[in-house]
């Protein structure tokens, strides 16, 4: 019961600082269809993942969801043939594996001659069982950032492969408004005895929300485009999975937005990140630490 009583008031605390006080839903006004179009949407088994897989599919598109859970994906899969008359894809990915975003990866380059579209949706918030994974990161950070990065960062050639000047590949990345509470030490950037759980989740997404803004610069001049979206506060279950969906699903459709790159959108409107997340040095010196712990090939970075 104390334990309850306590969840509750972080949850509520937590609810009042993202400032979560609309009732209206804000729905994504897109009526763009995705026919021949490829998607990937990672954490797309269940929530809000599955409501924009679902999304996706009903508009026609070829959708590739991944978890590392063999019975969520099957039963994603399923709820999205009977939901959206289409046939989706599983794949297994771990995140917090290299090897595992690698073996994906590879299965995808293997598979798939084009890829229009790739959620970053899938991440994690250890209240208490925080763990350093076997690559040496914390489970939460290396799930919400550092997975991402590197299967981002080996999918792009297959991105830019993709997309056109008329309409450019794009890549989401779901963020969280406690990006704004994210802080960054290169010493201690997994250390997780030195932060605590919240804290850890919030680094993560300050570290996503960075990501975007230097790959944009890397990306530049190519036909694909990264933007962040924050899911308004689904974390702490104050929306349903299908209005968290909604900025999502925005993001990788909407013409406005495939027409600026680097930036965040909350309620499925252009938004400001924190303002530590416009700082290019940290930008660039969190890319040199990631390749490195990410244990990226000189060679796959210049195919960025």
């Amino acid at each position: 019961m104390f334990f309850i009583c306590i969840l509750l008031f972080t949850l509520i605390v937590l609810g009042k600082y993202l400032k979560c006080t609309s009732t209206v839903a804000i729905l994504c006004q897109s009526n763009k269809r995705l026919d021949g179009k490829t998607a990937i949407v990672t954490g797309g088994t269940a929530g809000m993942g599955l409501e924009i897989a679902t999304d996706f599919a009903k508009r026609g598109a070829r959708v590739i969801i991944a978890c590392p859970f063999e019975k969520e994906g099957l039963e994603g899969r399923e709820y999205i043939k009977k939901t959206a008359n289409k046939e989706a894809i599983f794949k297994l990915l771990d995140l917090s594996s290299i090897q595992s975003v690698r073996k994906f990866t590879d299965e995808i380059i293997e598979s798939e001659e084009k890829l229009h579209i790739l959620v970053n949706n899938a991440g994690v918030y250890n209240m208490a069982k925080e763990y350093v994974t076997q690559d040496g990161m914390s489970v939460t950070m290396q799930t919400n950032y550092f997975g991402p990065f590197l299967l981002t960062l080996l999918l792009i050639p297959l991105l830019k492969k993709t997309g056109r000047s008329s309409e450019p590949s794009r890549i989401v990345n779901v963020t969280s408004r406690a990006h704004f509470r994210g802080k960054i030490d290169f010493k201690k950037i997994n250390d997780i005895k030195y932060w605590k759980s919240f804290q850890i989740y919030a680094n993560s997404k300050l570290c996503l929300t960075l990501f975007t803004r230097e790959l944009t610069k890397k990306l530049k001049r190519t036909n694909v485009v990264v933007n962040n979206a924050d899911p308004v506060c689904y974390i702490v279950g104050f929306k349903s999975p299908r209005v968290g969906a909604q900025t999502a699903i925005h993001v990788a459709l909407d013409d406005d937005a495939g027409a600026v790159s680097g930036e965040m959108f909350y309620n499925c409107k252009l938004s400001k990140a924190a303002a530590m997340a416009y700082d290019e040095d940290l930008a660039q010196k969190l890319w040199e630490e990631s390749i490195k712990l990410v244990k990226l090939e000189r060679e796959e970075v210049i195919k960025v």
